[in-house]
């Protein structure tokens, strides 16, 4: 059912990608306090069916993401931060996060200077927050992504060129918060008007920083995977369990449901299909009431 997600995944144009640490007790050549990785790759932003997929990997190397959408087309839209390792994705229009880039200013700002308006940090902060005030009218308005491409040109686009001409302009005390803000956001200068182009496109990696949530919260819990085995069947089972909740479905319901269905590598696309979360058979008996 997991590949079949993959599959579906890699066909995506919109999508999007997260990262983080774990602890694998027994890697090979690895001691057992060695940083591991749990990577989130999802769908965007797309109006289509949600999906997403944990894997486990030994390291936080871009090569993972690479090899995850190995076979997606030329000139798919990732959505991620600001790690570089997501440069591997060659043929890929990478959007930046401006939630993150706003992070940056945020923690800028000094104490007592939030209102401000002549202090860098807090102009750096409005500059992005314009920008999500443009994005909540698009949705509190039901504008279709079409019309959503138009008003960002229209509206968001001077926007983005008045702070990138902003950004060039600052200078800040090395080490300091602020120029840590302005180095960030001046790395993702390649990136900052890529969602532009498109009406799909998220301004933000919000969806995957709420799903990639689960894992961290879990991870104070269980704290550690035994061995790589156990790694990888707890990434499937958070696969299953995720991409059924963000369709709906009361997730210990649709794993019932797939314990009994028992799909196998021996069944066809069509045949999944009729077991994957939005499927209208498994709405129908999985659905979350409550």
């Amino acid at each position: 059912m997991i590949n079949y997600f993959h599959r579906l995944l890699t066909g995506r144009k919109f999508v999007a990608g997260d990262e983080t640490p774990i602890q694998v007790l027994k890697e090979a050549d690895r001691r057992p306090q060695s940083k591991s990785y749990v990577w989130l790759f999802r769908s965007g932003d797309d109006g289509l069916n949600p999906i997403i997929v944990y894997q486990y990997h030994p390291t936080r190397n871009g090569d993972a993401a690479a090899k995850f959408f190995q076979g997606s087309a030329p000139g798919t839209y990732i959505n991620v931060d600001g790690y570089a390792g997501y440069n591997k994705l060659k043929d890929f229009k990478r959007c930046c996060c401006y939630a993150h880039i706003r992070r940056y200013f945020l923690e800028a700002i000094p104490k007592g200077k939030e209102k401000d308006y002549t202090d860098p940090a807090v102009q750096g902060f409005l500059y992005c927050n314009k920008l999500f005030e443009y994005e909540r009218s698009y949705r509190g308005k039901g504008l279709s992504y079409k019309q959503i491409y138009s008003r960002r040109l229209k509206d968001q686009k001077p926007v983005v060129e008045a702070f990138l001409a902003w950004i060039d302009k600052q200078t800040a005390p090395g080490g300091s918060r602020l120029a840590r803000a302005l180095t960030y956001a001046g790395n993702q200068r390649l990136y900052m008007m890529t969602y532009l182009e498109d009406g799909r496109c998220s301004i933000s990696n919000n969806l995957s920083e709420n799903s990639i949530r689960p894992v961290t919260v879990g991870r104070r819990n269980w704290l550690f995977c035994d061995t790589t085995d156990g790694a990888d069947a707890s990434m499937m089972v958070y696969s299953l369990l995720e991409t059924a909740r963000a369709n709906g479905l009361n997730p210990q319901k649709y794993l019932e449901y797939l314990l009994e269905a028992r799909p196998n590598q021996n069944m066809s696309d069509e045949e999944l299909e009729n077991m994957a979360p939005w499927s209208p058979k498994v709405q129908e008996c999985c659905v979350n009431k409550s």
